[in-house]
């Protein structure tokens, strides 16, 4: 499948480990540079289709929430979710793992589900001219910290 925007990098890290890396929440704020972390909400306490959890989020000055929904939690292999914020459609997300030499590819992607006037009005609040352009630079960072986690 082909997403808005892919990223792609090998972690010394087998695929189960890369998995547990990029579904804890909390430990995501360690690597992005814009989520700052999320918590399981509504009973949920791990990764599984359906369950839910709060991301956060900074950007400068400006914080916001999101609420997301796991779409894909296979183990080893692929974690993904949507993204809704005040009841609207965000944006999809995900890792999709696989075995490399070295360790794991992980990929990291990325859809936009805003619609073009709501994508318009949240470029211009949050200061993002190109949406793309920014996750995609977020993206590679993301994964270059994460890759330096795994290796220290």
């Amino acid at each position: 499948m082909s997403h808005q925007v892919e990223v792609s990098r090998v972690v010394a890290a087998s695929p189960q480990r890369a998995y547990e890396l990029v579904s804890d929440l909390p430990r995501m704020g360690e690597w992005s540079p814009e989520n700052t972390g999320g918590k399981w909400v509504k009973g949920a306490t791990g990764p599984a289709v359906g369950a839910r959890f709060e991301g956060s989020n900074r950007l400068g000055k400006r914080k916001w929430s999101t609420i997301c929904t796991v779409t894909t939690a296979t183990p080893g292999q692929e974690f993904a979710f949507d993204v809704t914020a005040m009841g609207m459609k965000v944006a999809g997300w995900g890792f999709i793992i696989a075995p490399a030499d070295g360790g794991a590819m992980i990929t990291h992607w990325w859809d936009d589900h805003r619609n073009p006037l709501i994508a318009k009005l949240t470029g211009l609040a949050l200061g993002v001219k190109d949406r793309s352009v920014h996750n995609t630079a977020n993206m590679e960072q993301t994964l270059e910290r994460l890759a330096a986690a795994v290796a220290a």
